[in-house]
């Protein structure tokens, strides 16, 4: 009943117009009113920031505000592949024979994920793993690894919430909101695929580095609203880091997992 009530009262919010009001609202002067509410209820440091407050335009100025390179230290191991953001580690897991993954009780295919079943099948019995910003997170997006872009292209219409409640009982939360995929071929030869997931009802997903070449660590983009990682590694590729659990926070930067 409560997955029922959830999906009805989404879809009447979720339209258009609100897309388009909400979109407009924090992208307006006024919004920067609200910027001191904001930090005060999520809590943020502005240590790290950094910009001066007055530079803020807008509250969506600063939800994509920069921080400094010495607060997101990289992972130097070449074998190392980090967290590409600033976030909660929500699942990892085993991809199944049949190409199926599992979020908070839901079950996904890789089919639906990536848009393509001769895709899906070279992921097959491989890693996963899911990665929850919340709206008070640091949003640029950053290479998880050194690679090469074999291919980039974008799914999905609407932007459903992503946070544990959108999960739970929202209706392919993952799977069926907008995103844009980038299939990335790492340096142990071995392909892995980095997909940004929309949120919050608005397809803001901004590629700031469009090259075919990512260096691990650099900006490649930025989220406007809270949204969600998911990470695919083919079979063999990888190792998930012994120091990774599920619920915990990591910082752009930190080790998830290490090429084979």
């Amino acid at each position: 009943m409560k997955e029922k009530i959830y999906q009805s009262m989404i879809e009447l919010t979720n339209g258009r117009w609100s897309s388009v009001i909400l979109k407009g609202f924090v992208q307006s002067k006024l919004s920067k009113r609200i910027i001191p509410s904001y930090i005060k209820y999520f809590n943020i440091s502005l240590q790290e920031i950094t910009s001066n407050m007055d530079d803020f335009s807008s509250l969506h100025d600063f939800f994509i505000r920069h921080v400094k390179n010495e607060s997101r230290p990289i992972i130097g191991s070449e074998k190392a592949i980090i967290s590409p953001v600033d976030a909660t580690v929500e699942k990892i897991g085993d991809i199944t024979a049949e190409g199926i993954f599992h979020v908070k009780g839901k079950t996904y295919t890789l089919h639906n994920m990536l848009g393509s079943e001769k895709i899906a099948e070279q992921y097959v019995r491989g890693k996963y793993i899911v990665l929850y910003l919340s709206p008070a997170e640091y949003h640029r997006i950053h290479a998880p690894v050194n690679g090469k872009v074999i291919r980039q292209y974008v799914l999905g219409k609407k932007s459903y919430p992503v946070n544990k409640w959108g999960l739970m009982y929202g209706k392919n939360t993952i799977s069926g909101n907008y995103r844009l995929l980038t299939e990335l071929e790492m340096p142990n030869n071995k392909n892995c695929f980095f997909i940004k997931v929309g949120a919050m009802f608005v397809n803001s997903i901004e590629l700031t580095n469009k090259s075919v070449e990512w260096s691990k660590g650099e900006e490649v983009g930025y989220f406007s609203f809270g949204s969600t990682v998911v990470m695919f590694f083919s079979e063999e590729s990888i190792e998930i880091a012994a120091t990774i659990r599920e619920g915990q926070f990591l910082r752009m930067g930190e080790l998830v997992a290490n090429m084979l």
